[in-house]
């Protein structure tokens, strides 16, 4: 099979496209032929030398989406629909940059669509990350405003298509004028360009700041994310573009504006239900809700591919699509 391996970390150069056995699933896992998997900032941080635990060679990617081609527990009939993420893909061991993948049956998310696999790959670790900050870091209520810091990221457009499917008003932030119409087609109401002082527009529009708010960009912006968002509101930290994540010199009363809620959220497969991914699919096809992909790139062009995803010059999901291999 092809797959990118990473021998250190390093450039994109460092990508390499190389001929690999099929892996064989071990008991308790199954092996997925991968028809298309998405491009996360996970594995630029990891491409870059900022992930613990990694060893290397490895096969990147902490996602993937495709057919089940073995499954030695018989859970999951071959061609079965499914998606996977996380546990350990991609850094403990092999992971979606490639024709084949193996990981454990508990991270399978299965699924029926008739959607293209290019659409279809841009899905699981975007909804999922989207869908758990909004329920388990942000319990997110209808008639709530929430912020997104990091708008035109994929998990922020998701999660604005997310947010105004419940009923939410949508504020998110872009440091480029040129993506607002990204987040504008998203159904964000109001389209915030990232200054630095993101808490002063916010609370022009709402003097008491947002009930909820999710953090993207990252340690760099928290305080002022923070300071848009009411007393009783709630921030999840969730992402980190700005590949800082670590608050240095930490003191609660000086940092927290009184009476703000910091959560976090960094959740697996489980965290998303066949029922919550199936929903969104079905939406999906029936044009009732969107998928944010940006551009989509055959194996060959992964380096391509990260460095776009490096530049921050997308305005959604990268995809690779295997489907045709």
């Amino acid at each position: 099979m092809r797959a990118v391996v990473l021998d250190e970390p390093g450039p994109v150069t460092n990508l390499r496209i190389r001929e690999l056995p099929v892996p064989e699933p071990a008991e308790g896992w199954v092996r997925i032929r991968v028809k298309a998997f998405g491009l996360n900032r996970s594995e630029l941080h990891t491409r870059l030398g900022l992930a613990e635990g990694v060893t290397f060679p490895r096969v990147l990617g902490i996602e993937a989406t495709g057919v089940v081609d073995a499954d030695p527990s018989g859970t999951y009939a071959a061609g079965q629909q499914v998606m996977t993420m996380m546990g350990g893909m991609g850094r403990v061991f092999d992971g979606g940059y490639a024709e084949y993948t193996c990981v454990p049956l508990g991270q399978i998310v299965p699924f029926k669509s008739e959607l293209d696999w290019a659409v279809l790959g841009a899905v699981p670790e975007m909804l999922q990350t989207a869908n758990g900050s909004l329920t388990v870091g942000l319990d997110a209520r209808p008639g709530q405003r929430l912020l997104i810091r990091g708008g035109t990221s994929s998990v922020g457009v998701a999660a604005a298509i997310l947010a105004k499917r419940i009923g939410m008003t949508v504020l998110a932030t872009t440091r480029s004028a040129a993506k607002a119409d990204a987040l504008e087609r998203a159904g964000v109401d109001h389209v915030l360009i990232d200054d630095g002082d993101v808490a002063a527009q916010v609370r022009r529009i709402l003097p008491e700041g947002v009930e909820a708010a999710l953090e993207l960009v990252g340690t760099p912006t928290l305080p002022d994310t923070l300071r848009a968002t009411k007393v009783h509101g709630t921030v999840c930290f969730t992402g980190m573009l700005s590949n800082e994540w670590i608050v240095k010199d930490f003191y609660p009363i000086g940092y927290l504006p009184a009476g703000v809620r910091l959560t976090a959220y960094s959740g697996e497969a489980n965290d998303l239900s066949p029922e919550v991914l199936q929903s969104y699919l079905d939406d999906v096809a029936a044009g009732r809700a969107a998928v944010p992909l940006d551009r989509v790139f055959d194996l060959d062009r992964i380096r391509d591919a990260h460095a776009l995803m490096e530049s921050d010059g997308a305005k959604g999901k990268l995809v690779v699509d295997l489907s045709g291999s």
